[in-house]
């Protein structure tokens, strides 16, 4: 607007980290490095940490903490939770948002709650959108539950829907207010006023550039070898099987239907190329805790069933701490990547180039931090493995466990081309690299 610039997402991240530069600019501005750095902290890393917590606490509603518990740490290290609680931008703190406002609507609808809690349900739903815009899938799917959960008791769901606007308000009139300064319409977002000519072409057509589904935009979300939802979450398909126990609580079952579609239709809709240099198809962060239940389910049912498969499973699990987890201490995935593990995050870390940790600040080079991050990851893995395999003594369910993980490795490998565009992005990545390894 003007001769001023303004971002193209949603604001609320940036605003939230307003207070942050003021608690650390002392007599002089911090550096972009330290601005980002306790941003994360204080927005992202900390919040995703206490997350777990209520994560699990939902889980154990449902599950025993036999399967809860390994369920939480694989989405904790093996999920695009991981990349995204480290890094400064919004969907992490979305899917927080998210998970937190279908919460407080559960535990209501629950009779764990009184009624007033539908104001900060609604407070968290507001805040979600104006933190990613695509949160409005969740909130429509929440609103379904709701409906669903409510619909014989029309008094209540009235009072749900006018407590939850209430406090939504602030939030969502926020967002229109800023869309008003800085575009000139409360309806009118960043998207439709980009400066760069490039990425302009993205947002138009449809809605904000959403359209009908096409099938290479749902191939490259889910199946892409470099960066697909099923190669970054190889537990997902798990979730499939837990579906069927999901049915006896109706509204949980089709919210949880609901939301997925929704987000398949989604990511399915826009050009996929437009993603750029993420750990997976970012923009479906918020819709992996939803999963958890399902997935948690789908283990609760394959424990009861053939066991190699069972194996295979708790094998995919494991597996996603390791790959997904050494993933997510890379966090930035050039375009012209074949397979993101093999052929760049397995030759960064064979090189030396180690991700930067605050051991930084003493002095130390990021050799003997990234080794124990990685041996961390490894530790993680097994014992997530072994909470799974607990008392469980079938060597069927062993063998399973190993095929799984040795043949997803192979078809990894098989999938790399190291070709120029691998070499190219590896190059890219080593030259760009904050800390480079010291030379012994």
């Amino acid at each position: 607007m003007g001769n001023l610039f303004y971002p193209s997402k949603a604001p609320l991240l940036s605003f939230l980290a307003a207070p942050v530069y003021a608690l650390i600019k002392g007599q002089q501005p911090p550096t972009e490095v330290q601005q980002v750095y306790w941003s994360r902290l204080f927005l992202l890393v900390l919040p995703s940490l206490l997350f777990l917590r209520l994560l699990r606490k939902f889980l154990l509603a449902y599950l025993e903490p036999a399967l809860a518990d390994p369920v939480v740490w694989t989405y904790a290290l093996g999920s695009m939770a991981f990349g995204y609680s480290e890094i400064f931008m919004s969907h992490q703190l979305t899917a927080i948002l998210c998970f937190c406002a279908f919460y407080l609507a559960w535990s209501i609808v629950r009779g764990e709650r009184k009624p007033f809690w539908w104001l900060v349900a609604g407070a968290a739903s507001g805040a979600s959108v104006a933190a990613e815009y695509t949160a409005a899938l969740t909130v429509v799917a929440i609103a379904v539950y709701v409906v669903l959960a409510l619909w014989k008791d029309k008094p209540k769901l009235a009072m749900a829907v006018g407590l939850v606007v209430l406090g939504s308000a602030p939030f969502l009139g926020g967002l229109m207010a800023y869309h008003q300064v800085c575009y000139g319409s409360p309806f009118e977002s960043g998207y439709k006023n980009l400066n760069d000519a490039g990425y302009q072409h993205w947002h138009l057509g449809g809605f904000l550039g959403i359209r009908i589904p096409y099938p290479d935009a749902f191939f490259f979300s889910f199946f892409s070898p470099r960066v697909g939802l099923f190669i970054v979450t190889p537990w997902l398909w798990v979730v499939g099987f837990g579906l069927k126990l999901l049915r006896v609580e109706r509204p949980l079952f089709w919210f949880t239907v609901v939301l997925f579609g929704l987000n398949t239709y989604f990511t399915s809709a826009f050009d996929h190329t437009s993603w750029g240099w993420t750990l997976g198809p970012r923009h479906l962060t918020p819709l992996i805790p939803f999963l958890a239940l399902p997935w948690g389910l789908g283990l609760k049912r394959l424990k009861d069933g053939p066991k190699w498969l069972y194996g295979a499973a708790a094998g995919a699990c494991g597996l996603a701490v390791v790959t997904t987890g050494a993933l997510s201490l890379v966090n930035y995935i050039p375009d012209s990547i074949s397979n993101a593990f093999f052929a760049l995050a397995v030759p960064l870390f064979d090189s030396g180039y180690f991700p930067p940790t605050v051991l930084a600040v003493f002095g130390s080079d990021a050799m003997l931090p990234g080794v124990l991050l990685l041996l961390g990851l490894a530790l993680g893995a097994v014992l997530v493995t072994a909470w799974l395999f607990r008392g469980e003594s079938s060597g069927a369910a062993r063998v399973g466990a190993v095929a799984f993980a040795v043949g997803f490795l192979l078809l990894m490998a098989a999938i790399t081309r190291h070709d120029p565009g691998d070499t190219g992005g590896f190059e890219q990545m080593r030259t760009s690299w904050l800390i480079q390894p010291v030379q012994r």
